[in-house]
């Protein structure tokens, strides 16, 4: 998901000389609007914004809603003051996970040098491809081609001789397009771009280099690394000069393990109901443990993220005697770190949970201590949620859900499960 600065002439032909050049970004179009747009295509051509309609954030934004101003991460009433017209749609991520696994296998088939950055992106090292498949461009080309034709959606992919380079292609490619910046170009595209396209460079980061004078890339290259160090500080001083010449020494890592995995939602209305938030924490617990399942790793700590109605945020989180992908498990410790959290009496506007410090679980049992041992009660549980991820996956994930756990805190009663839920307890 690109959002760099990007200079109005640095779209544009730097040259046709692939050697040297066998780093593929390869960036999902406007992804989650993208994936909705497939199966509502009568809103083809609207301003349409994937997020909560009226409390939540913005999470995607078709081209048509950006021209408004609309923006990732922009808060759902400022983006309709902006685009009042635009048509709002509920996220997806079940679909959105699908649609990026696949996509991920598409690119597996060119090169296993592919290292995912996140749902939508990913690089590539090409460079034991191109006597089986081609030039970069050819690569290139032929992935963008196979996921519209397999999906129905788009993708920018930039080439170049490094991760940092070819991520600024595929900025300015966007959208639906390729842009091939040759080796011994590097430095006369950088030298077009404002300073903020710089990895590293935010608004602050921004804000102290324009003090010295400092906007462009091309003026940050020829300032010496002393002056920058003493703007920014000297690690970043000296890694921004590095950048503005081109220089990025990082391989392609195959195979980068996510680091967290999370769900969190925003209420439609602040809730002053702890019952209520527990039973959405249960529910984000439950999302939480599917994705661990599905992706064959285990958690070893439970993080809560709480947002209160004045906008403060709370995190809190614990380590686990032992690691685990289950829903129950997960949802104990994280019921119990929105307790201990400090509301100030104020009502809840966001809730969130997390599992990290992942591992794989295959062999989990060979590297578990004495202590760490598999409760069998556990297991059990666990074998109760893959059937519940069986039915989902036969009949949707609305078919059934997990029911609270007994034993609510403070001694109140149990909320009542639906019917057609499962227990958990």
């Amino acid at each position: 998901m690109s959002r760099g600065p990007r200079a109005a002439g640095a779209f544009r032909d730097w040259g046709t000389d692939e050697s040297g050049t066998s780093v593929l970004h390869v960036d999902m179009d406007a992804f989650f609007a993208s994936c909705e747009l497939v199966r509502r295509p009568e809103l083809r051509g609207r301003p349409v914004v994937v997020g909560g309609r009226d409390r939540g954030v913005v999470l995607a934004a078709t081209y048509e809603a950006r021209a408004f101003g609309v923006r990732s991460a922009m808060s759902m009433a400022s983006a309709l003051r902006l685009c009042p017209h635009a048509v709002v749609v509920p996220p997806d991520h079940h679909l959105y996970h699908e649609v990026s696994e696949s996509v991920m296998a598409i690119l597996s088939t060119v090169t296993p040098l592919v290292e995912r950055v996140s749902v939508d992106e990913a690089f590539l090292d090409v460079s034991g491809a191109r006597r089986r498949l081609g030039a970069p461009t050819s690569i290139g080309a032929r992935l963008r081609e196979q996921v519209r034709a397999e999906h129905g959606i788009t993708c920018s992919v930039g080439i170049a001789r490094n991760k940092f380079v070819a991520k600024l292609a595929s900025t300015h490619a966007k959208p639906d397009g390729l842009m091939l910046v040759p080796a011994d170009a590097t430095v006369r595209f950088l030298r077009t771009l404002p300073v903020g396209a710089l990895w590293g460079v935010g608004d602050k980061t921004e804000a102290a280099l324009a003090r010295w004078g400092i906007t462009t890339v091309a003026e940050l290259a020829d300032t010496d690394v002393p002056s920058l160090q003493a703007a920014v500080g000297s690690v970043t001083g000296a890694h921004l000069h590095d950048l503005a010449w081109g220089r990025d020494p990082r391989p392609v890592v195959p195979g980068r393990e996510e680091r967290s995995v999370g769900a969190e939602t925003t209420f439609e209305r602040d809730l002053w109901d702890l019952s209520a938030v527990e039973q959405r924490v249960l529910e984000l617990a439950d999302r939480v443990a599917v994705r661990l399942r599905h992706q064959g790793v285990v958690a070893r700590t439970v993080a809560v993220k709480v947002r209160t109605s004045d906008f403060r945020t709370l995190t809190r989180s614990r380590t686990l005697p032992a690691p685990t992908d289950v829903a129950r498990e997960i949802y104990l410790v994280a019921r119990e770190l929105l307790a201990a959290a400090d509301l100030r009496g104020l009502p809840v506007r966001l809730v969130g949970v997390r599992g990290e410090n992942l591992q794989v679980r295959s062999g989990l049992a060979e590297q578990m201590t004495l202590e760490e041992s598999v409760d069998p009660r556990q297991e059990a549980r666990r074998e109760a949620e893959l059937a519940l991820d069986a039915v989902r996956e036969r009949f949707g994930r609305s078919a059934i859900s997990l029911g609270a756990a007994r034993g609510s805190r403070r001694g109140s009663p149990p909320p009542t499960t639906v019917a057609g839920s499962a227990g958990i307890s």
